[in-house]
């Protein structure tokens, strides 16, 4: 008998499994902000959030959250097909997340590169960390969750494209999120300056040089597709800048600057 939940992966590892710890826990890393704003996207990161769960609710206290939201995460794991569609209820710690069928199918028959397969979900957590800090802001929160693999820039513009004509045409407010650390392991010095060289080419909205030269410097920006896909999709539907809400790293919290892990968050609107 196939599973119709996705159960989560990271609980208790990267984030509190108990509901009430965990709801406590990002009501104390969220700022009390200005009025949210509207956005296309948003990039945010994925690690235990002890160690970037304070840029990621940052981040998402600046936007607002619609009830349906298209997550973008990399495929850590290398399992499944290279663009996966989530079609399963994900149950959470603090709640059910229900996938939006509607958008859903809209992307399958738009993309043929875009399809189901729970494998490359199974024991990813790019997505999964996302999730709770997404129901925080929004109650009535449906999810589209999508595992992108190391694909090339053609079909990252082929999904980019099916994402923002789905999104026009469906007549609601609907959030990209690209999940994505930054540079992985290398000493704050180095890390900071491919990351900052990486936030400049997002903020000069250039999709292909940006994944390019990513890809051309070897930096270890994990979620480089999610990041490109979005940053097309989101410019297809008109977004004109990028706003860098914060950035840090691992070592600002582990007191280790040797073997660093960068974090961003990012607003494209």
């Amino acid at each position: 008998m196939h599973s119709t939940i996705r159960r989560p992966t990271v609980a208790d590892r990267f984030y509190p499994g108990d509901p009430a710890i965990l709801s406590r826990d990002i009501v104390k890393m969220t700022p009390v902000s200005t009025k949210p704003q509207k956005a296309h996207a948003v990039i945010s990161p994925h690690a235990g959030y002890v160690y970037s769960g304070a840029v990621a609710a940052e981040t998402f206290a600046r936007v607002r959250v619609p009830e349906t939201v298209i997550i973008l995460g990399p495929n850590h794991h290398g399992q499944g097909d290279p663009v996966a569609l989530s079609a399963l209820a994900w149950q959470m710690p603090m709640g059910m997340v229900p996938i939006d069928s509607a958008i859903m199918e809209a992307l399958l028959n738009t993309s043929s590169a875009i399809t189901i397969d729970e494998t490359a979900h199974r024991f990813e957590h790019s997505l999964e960390v996302q999730v709770p800090f997404l129901q925080a802001r929004q109650q009535h929160l449906s999810i589209v969750p999508i595992v992108v693999s190391h694909i090339s820039y053609p079909l990252c513009q082929e999904v980019g494209a099916a994402i923002a004509k789905v999104i026009a045409g469906s007549g609601k407010e609907i959030l990209i999120v690209a999940s994505s650390d930054m540079t992985h392991y290398e000493p704050r010095e180095a890390a900071d300056k491919k990351d900052h060289y990486a936030l400049k080419k997002i903020a000069d909205m250039d999709p292909a040089i940006l994944y390019h030269s990513i890809i051309d410097h070897r930096i270890s920006m994990c979620g480089i597709m999610p990041v490109t896909v979005a940053l097309i999709a989101a410019m297809a539907l008109g977004a004109t800048k990028t706003e860098l809400v914060r950035y840090t790293d691992s070592g600002a919290v582990s007191g280790d600057t040797d073997q660093v892990v960068g974090y961003a968050g990012v607003i494209i609107s």
